[in-house]
């Protein structure tokens, strides 16, 4: 099974986004919100090569980006390869 994680925050349209592109792939993923939570913060940052912009996002702990390189992903019809691939 694939993994899939997003760093997000609340009312963040890119956020949104990019969880509904996720969705309506029907894979699970894991929203890490960071709103209220430097530590979790913290960890993405590290985690996205100093990224600090969401969301973030992780597929078998590999960094895509964020919600436009996902879509990038997506319109080039690499995102559901991605998405088939097991850890």
């Amino acid at each position: 099974m694939v993994k899939v994680e997003i760093y997000t925050t609340m009312a963040c349209p890119f956020c949104t986004r990019a969880v509904n592109l996720l969705s309506s792939k029907n894979i699970n993923f894991e929203k890490i919100d960071v709103t209220l939570s430097t530590a979790k913060r913290r960890a993405m940052r590290i985690r996205a090569n100093g990224q600090t912009s969401v969301p973030q996002i992780f597929i078998n702990d590999d960094h895509v980006g964020g919600c436009d390189d996902l879509l990038r992903l997506n319109q080039a019809g690499h995102l559901d390869k991605l998405l088939s691939m097991a850890c």
